[in-house]
């Protein structure tokens, strides 16, 4: 059991996903707080140029 161990605790091939999958994670919530941050602007702008 503890070979099994320090094999798993050896083991890096699922990091570089996890790596990837918390990059989107933080780029998902980034696009999203920036988007609806925006949303009220970008509709009084364009509905500032609509006549």
């Amino acid at each position: 059991m503890s070979r099994f161990l320090r094999a798993l605790a050896a083991d890096r091939r699922g990091v570089t996903a996890m790596e990837y999958g918390l990059i989107a994670g933080v780029l998902a919530v980034g696009l999203v707080t920036a988007f609806t941050s925006l949303t009220g602007r970008l509709t009084n702008a364009f509905n500032a140029l609509s006549f």
